[in-house]
This record gives structure tokens, C-alpha cells and sequence, in this order.
């Protein structure tokens, strides 16, 4: 059970590693100036979820609810 704990927390490890990094990663969600002349309406700003923004944002919430999940895990004291 003890080599169980030590993959399950190796894994935590990781997992927050990566989460800091691709919110590091991700583009502010600020408008600026361009919502005002109306730039924000743009093919890019349509189509955000095929963009490797929109792959950066579905990573970050997979890795968020491993995140949580390893967290009640780890914390259940089972091991």
C-alpha cells in the first residue's frame, strides 16, 4: 500500500507542475481596446475552442479535476 501512496503523490506532483504551467501559458482574458472598435469579432475570436487556446483551457480543467481528485485521495488516509 505504501508504494501505492508514493505513485499516487508522484502523480500529484506532476500534475501540479504541468496545471502551473498551462496557466502560465494561457492568454489573459482582458479584452483591451479591441472590444470597443469591435476587433474581439474576429475568425479567431469565434473559433477560440479549436485554437490552441481553446486546448490550453480543456488541458487546464482535465488536470483540475485530476487535481482535486488526488487531492481527496491522498487526504482519505486509506493507505
Amino acid at each position: 500500500m505504501e508504494v501505492l501512496r508514493i505513485v499516487i503523490q508522484v502523480m500529484f506532483i506532476l500534475i501540479c507542475i504541468a496545471l502551473t504551467v498551462l496557466v502560465l501559458m494561457q492568454e489573459g482574458k482582458s479584452a483591451g481596446l479591441g472590444a470597443i472598435s469591435g476587433a474581439a469579432e474576429t475568425y479567431w475570436g469565434k473559433n477560440k475552442g479549436r485554437s490552441m487556446e481553446g486546448k490550453l483551457i480543456k488541458i487546464t480543467k482535465y488536470l483540475a479535476i485530476g487535481f482535486l481528485a488526488l487531492t481527496v485521495i491522498l487526504n482519505l488516509n486509506v493507505f
